[in-house]
Parts: C-alpha cells; sequence; structure tokens
C-alpha cells in the first residue's frame, strides 16, 4: 500500500512535526479521549525499571515517557531521541537534559544499552518499521523491553469505518482551528492504512528478537500497547 507523503520524506516529516510541535500534548491527549498520559504512565509501570536502568524515549515528541520515568521510576537514566528540533527543545524545557537528534533507523549507541525503550506514536512514523525494530532490538540488553503505544485500524470493520471517519473529522477540525490547516492532523488516520495491525506489529517484534509480547487495546483497538521482552 502507498504510503503517505510525509512518510517517505524525512524532510516533510520533519517539518509536519517541528509546525505541530506547540500542540503536539494538546492534540494527543484530544485524540486519545484525555487517557493518553495515564495509558504511558502504566506503560512505564509495567517496564519494572531499576534504579540504574537506561531508558531510550524513542521519536521522544515532548518527552513524555522520560519525564514520568523520572517521576515513577527515580533513578533510571532516560535518554530523549527524535527528529525533528522543536520537539527536543519542548523536552529539554521540562527537565530532560539528556536530548539527541537521530534517525531511529540508525540511533548513535552501542549494542545491548537499554534496559527499557519506549516509542510513543512513532513506530507508525517509520518508513521501513521492521528495519527500525531491528535497529531498537540492537541497542536493547538482553532481558530488556520495549513498550509502544500507538494508533491502530480496529479489527471490526463497522468500527473501523466508524473511527478512521472520526480521526479525519477531529484532525480536520483540530487541524483548522489550530493551525489554520485542515490536514495537519488528517495524517494520522492516512498514515494508518499503511501500517499493520496490532497482531501485525506483534509478529514484527517476535521476527525482529524479542518475545513475551503483550498487548492490551484502547478504545475498542483503536490505539493499542505492546510491551515485548528482547531474547
Amino acid at each position: 500500500m502507498k504510503l503517505p507523503s510525509e512518510k517517505q520524506n524525512p524532510h516533510l516529516m520533519r517539518c509536519m512535526f517541528g509546525r505541530i510541535a506547540p500542540r503536539y500534548d494538546f492534540i494527543t491527549r484530544a485524540l486519545s479521549c484525555g487517557m493518553d498520559r495515564r495509558w504511558k504512565r502504566d506503560a512505564v509501570l509495567c517496564a519494572a525499571l531499576t534504579q540504574n536502568s537506561m531508558v531510550l524515549d524513542l521519536a521522544c515528541g515532548t518527552g513524555d515517557f522520560s519525564y514520568l520515568v523520572a517521576q515513577h521510576s527515580p533513578g533510571a537514566k532516560a535518554i530523549a531521541v527524535d527528529l525533528t528540533l522543536p520537539m527536543l527543545e519542548r523536552a529539554r524545557a521540562r527537565g530532560q537534559n539528556r536530548v539527541i537528534c537521530a534517525d531511529a533507523a540508525r540511533l548513535p549507541f552501542p549494542d545491548s544499552f537499554f534496559d527499557g525503550v519506549f516509542v510513543g506514536y512513532g513506530l507508525r512514523n517509520f518508513p521501513c518499521l521492521e528495519s527500525a525494530v531491528r535497529e531498537i532490538c540492537r541497542v536493547t540488553a538482553p532481558g530488556g523491553k520495549i513498550i509502544s503505544l500507538d494508533f491502530f485500524l480496529p479489527e471490526n470493520r463497522a468500527f473501523r469505518t466508524i473511527y478512521l471517519g472520526w480521526l479525519f473529522l477531529q484532525g480536520a477540525f483540530w487541524g483548522l482551528l489550530l493551525h489554520g490547516r485542515p490536514r495537519t492532523y488528517t495524517y494520522i488516520p492516512r498514515s494508518l492504512r499503511s501500517f499493520v495491525s496490532l497482531n501485525g506489529l506483534s509478529s514484527v517484534f517476535r521476527r525482529c528478537g524479542y518475545a513475551q509480547v503483550q498487548t492490551r487495546e484502547y478504545i475498542f483497538g483503536g490505539i493499542g500497547s505492546h510491551c515485548a521482552r528482547k531474547t
């Protein structure tokens, strides 16, 4: 299936996320029905990080996972990585001092460096999903976990149609209101058409070196989380 133009072009992706950076936290709350922060907090608690854990907050946005790790896992050390400088500036403004601008396909870290990797709404945006997951697995220590939260197409065909329509209308409304550009957030439903299913992502994790894959569904499968351990 054809990829959205933003997903094919890193420059377009940077421009898009750079433009929405000031409103990124608001829109993630709006499109998750206000539950986004709770789901991320639960994900951090699920990771069961220790005091000396090294954590990668990949495609970090404004650094939500880094912030929650600091709150709920004292002593764990998070590094926030994103492709977009305006996002990293906001992560730094929230107290995250370890920020790096880098591509998920070429992470500047040695093998087995991290005990935990968090990805919030990021895997869906990688042009080559499996290559990115293999790179994430490379920097994950044996026994370490990857935890991902993302949008998915619901399995139920009727609800899928309703959900895509709702995402499109919400995206167009907030895009017009916040940026004067209705297409700003309609990228989300468009990106879902070229993304794997919830179970499909579980299979990608297994092929790339992870096991014990656990999933949770939210909003009737419109958003889901994965927690998997590197073998």
